[in-house]
């Protein structure tokens, strides 16, 4: 190994241990409560070392925020349902968002920094280094509109209401177990499952179809009004790609 290796190989270490570091005392806590030179001491480095890595806490908790995001969906496409088409489409949707919930249980402390710490940088506010969460949005998309189309929901309900409706019922459960909100004896997995299948139901009776929503908070675009959707959800599946790198 040569030297220049051997030091991109330490220097790679050493970024890998303030941000395990990093992760660890945000998490336990609070973000506000965590200073550079916590961090620093945590790994027995001195501060000005850490900046030599990091500009900043900000730069440290974005650098985390992007290894979860890149976590969340590579854990979730290695555990894609089948290629052969289920029986019902709305397994499709069902399996996308028990995986979400999976991701909480697997890997907390990135759930718990990422969507339920309010205190850490607003993500929306520095999107332009998460371009490709909008490469898998654009994916999700067309996956939720494979889903209506095959009958999963009424055809002219919108993906964008799909995703955010099921997506709220995963995540307040998912949230309940990580902030300690269950009841004695209540089992987060068959509440969370209990919680996706009443959305399906809801979605499939046409709950929703009069929404507007977007479909990330960082996506101002809101999903076509109700009295022009049906002749809008094309045409936004469609220009979904060259929007991506405008508004994710």
């Amino acid at each position: 190994m040569g030297v220049k290796e051997r030091q991109e190989r330490e220097r790679e270490a050493v970024a890998r241990s303030i941000l395990d570091a990093a992760r660890e005392l945000f998490v336990t806590h609070g973000y506000q409560e965590v200073s550079i030179r916590k961090i620093a001491d945590r790994i027995e480095y001195s501060p000005a070392a850490i900046y030599s890595y990091f500009p900043s806490k900000d730069d440290i908790f974005l650098a985390l925020a992007e290894e979860g995001f890149r976590l969340l969906f590579s854990y979730g496409r290695s555990r894609e349902i089948d290629e052969r088409a289920p029986d019902d489409p709305a397994d499709v949707l069902r399996g996308m968002f028990w995986r979400y919930y999976e991701f909480s249980k697997e890997h907390p402390e990135y759930f718990a920094l990422m969507f339920l710490d309010r205190s850490v940088p607003r993500i929306r506010d520095h999107w332009d280094r998460f371009g490709f969460v909008g490469e898998m949005k654009h994916d999700m998309v067309g996956r939720i509109q494979q889903a209506i189309a095959a009958g999963a929901c009424p055809p002219d309900t919108h993906p964008h209401t799909v995703f955010r409706l099921l997506l709220t019922a995963a995540h307040g459960a998912a949230a309940l177990r990580l902030c300690d909100r269950l009841a004695p004896g209540e089992d987060g997995d068959a509440l969370a499952r209990a919680s996706i299948d009443a959305t399906l139901l809801g979605l499939r009776a046409g709950a929703g179809r009069d929404l507007r929503l977007a479909l990330f908070p960082c996506d101002d675009r809101l999903s076509p009004d109700p009295s022009t959707r049906a002749g809008s959800i094309r045409a936004t599946s469609t220009t979904d790609s060259e929007d991506t790198r405008h508004d994710s």
